[in-house]
């Protein structure tokens, strides 16, 4: 090992996947609490066995409780906040079928180890590594984990954007991208549910006398759809529909889930408004667009820029290079604490591919590096 290695911290790749193993064994769904919560049980008996100061907010509404651990050392000073989640999109039983755990040469494969078990993961290693040197770091550092990120973080965000106004730094595990760069800008998003009601009737007798909201409902689709605005960062996705009874019955409701993307506060402000304000082409029946805004916009300041640099130096001394990718158009709660303000620093995750899908894997090669940076991270940001 070159001197300019030498001090580098010393972590075990295998260690760490075994750890990862673990965690992706309990799998939890965001809408089964009780599962997120086995997930939060095995985070928080590691954590006090570390030496973490445990804050456990009980969920509601059927979703797991929020988790937060903090390094006994820093007082109220401000410090960082390592940003994860133990909810993942995969419904029980994927492990025991179609997405066994399994590695393949450097792929490793397991529903959530991508999104995101691995990275978070990876923080609690980092911190499990301090105490097992004996170190402490310049910094306090509060672990947040939330149960519920993949389905809009409504019952943690209050407590994310707290701990958020408390930190100089936030450090998100979501996964890496594109080969191992991180996050430093994300797309906002909102979420929207028309609800159109009409008129029944016999489709062979009488079908003159309904009004069909499933008619109506393919007429609102074309343009929300013809919203898109590639070249400024827009996107409308009309993404899941609910409507009719039988073939033979003109359909007196239909409802529809909308996804919006943008780049911007002017973008959102826009956008909303225009989905708001969608008006039937039919008088003869009532439509509801109900929901709105669900994350800002992550846009890139100079304080985000500056932690990439001091990530991307970290890296070098690591041995690799470490790149920003372009403005991912998924959210996270990163989100939330770069729109207060706070440098955030996201994708620190492990690198992989296929999340939410039936090959989500990371790779192998990617554990120790990764913990590297993290660990460096912890040590030095002041």
């Amino acid at each position: 090992m070159s001197e300019k290695n030498a001090n580098l911290p010393k972590v075990n790749a295998d260690e760490i996947l075994d750890g990862i193993d673990r965690w992706v064994e309990i799998e939890s769904p965001s809408y089964q609490g009780e599962t997120v919560n086995r997930m939060a049980d095995l985070v928080e008996d590691g954590m006090r066995t570390i030496g973490g100061e445990i804050e456990r907010r009980p969920g509601w509404d059927g979703i797991g409780d929020t988790l937060i651990a903090r390094t006994p050392w820093g007082g109220d000073e401000p410090g960082i906040l390592v940003l994860s989640h133990l909810d993942t999109v995969h419904p029980l039983g994927t492990i025991d079928g179609v997405l066994p755990m399994a590695r393949d040469g450097d792929k490793v494969f397991g529903p959530g180890c991508y999104d995101m078990k691995g990275g978070a993961y990876l923080g609690y290693y980092a911190y499990r590594h301090l105490v097992r040197a004996g170190k402490t770091t310049p910094l306090p550092i509060t672990f947040l984990y939330a149960p519920d990120e993949e389905i809009g973080s409504h019952t943690s965000r209050d407590l994310i954007e707290r701990e958020a106004k408390k930190a100089k730094y936030v450090l998100v595990t979501e996964p890496a991208r594109d080969g191992g760069k991180v996050v430093t800008s994300r797309k906002g998003s909102a979420d929207y549910e028309l609800s159109i009601t009409g008129r029944p009737s016999h489709a062979g007798a009488n079908h003159d006398k309904g009004r069909s909201a499933i008619r109506e409902m393919a007429r609102q689709i074309l343009d929300i759809e013809a919203m898109t605005d590639y070249s400024r960062g827009i996107t409308t996705n009309v993404g899941v529909i609910n409507g009719g009874t039988r073939s033979n019955v003109v359909p007196a409701d239909c409802s529809a889930e909308i996804d919006l993307r943008f780049m911007d506060p002017a973008g959102a402000e826009e956008m909303c408004g225009r989905l708001e304000s969608l008006t039937a082409y039919d008088t003869d029946v009532e439509m509801v667009v109900s929901g709105g805004m669900n994350r800002p916009a992550f846009d890139k300041n100079d304080g985000i820029t500056r932690l990439f640099e001091h990530a991307r130096s970290l890296a070098a001394e690591i041995g690799f290079e470490l790149e920003e990718c372009e403005t991912s158009g998924g959210v996270s709660d990163g989100n939330f604490t770069a729109a207060l303000g706070v440098p955030t620093l996201d994708g620190l995750g492990v690198d992989g591919a296929g999340a939410h899908t039936n090959h989500e894997h990371f790779y192998y090669s990617s554990l120790e590096p990764r913990a590297q940076l993290m660990i460096r991270l912890l040590e030095t940001l002041e």
